[in-house]
């Protein structure tokens, strides 16, 4: 089987070599070069990788410290530790749990770099990502939980990959990785259609949804 978090960390290094360190992403003010940096944290320094879910006080002071020291490498040397994935011993060096932990990480954030570039299109994905996508989106219910109104987000063929209740529904239908996007908080740039009352929609597209 197809390791789909290995070939997403590939491409994405890849597109790092091609466009530089100054490129911009959706991740907000981030440039690749602080993405790459992030990515990295992440991996290889656990001391520093709690202040990214908590980011709470000197947590995430330690962070954004050691952030800011991983970005200050050479570029190369920077993309040649995203690329090369995490030490030997780190449980997420292991195929599997590789896969559970990134699978979703490496495809949002490849995309991150893609869609902040001018005349992107959405990547015609090969079926088995998009059924890899479709078992991770499963687990999207936590990222919408802020929505202000009932969605549901459901693939072209009618299969719910998450819901939240409630007495007015919006309806987003897309290909999983779509919805994956639409849940992480990139709604902007995510392919997806909308069923549901205007207002709501409107509501649901400004919604701040994400981890």
């Amino acid at each position: 089987m197809t390791n789909w978090a290995r070939r997403e960390r590939q491409w994405l290094c890849e597109l790092f070599d091609e466009v530089g360190p100054d490129a911009p992403t959706l991740c907000g003010e981030w440039t690749t070069r602080q993405l790459a940096a992030h990515l990295v944290l992440r991996e290889r320094r656990p001391d520093a990788a709690l202040g990214v879910v908590v980011g709470l006080g000197p947590l995430q002071r330690h962070t954004d410290a050691v952030q800011r020291r991983l970005a200050d490498k050479p570029w190369t040397e920077l993309v040649g530790m995203v690329r090369s994935g995490p030490p030997a011993w780190s449980p997420i060096s292991i195929g599997p749990i590789d896969e559970a932990a990134n699978t979703v990480e490496f495809f949002v954030h490849h995309e991150d770099v893609r869609r902040a570039a001018p005349g992107w299109i959405p990547r015609r994905l090969d079926p088995a990502e998009d059924e890899a996508l479709s078992r991770a989106a499963k687990r999207l219910k936590m990222l919408i939980r802020r929505s202000p109104f009932g969605l549901e987000l459901r693939r072209p063929d009618g299969t719910v990959l998450a819901r939240k209740t409630g007495e007015r529904t919006v309806t987003v239908e897309g290909n999983p990785g779509e919805l994956i996007l639409f849940a992480f908080g990139r709604q902007a740039h995510a392919d997806v259609r909308y069923q549901g009352v205007e207002t709501d929609i409107a509501a649901v597209k400004a919604a701040s949804f994400g981890i």
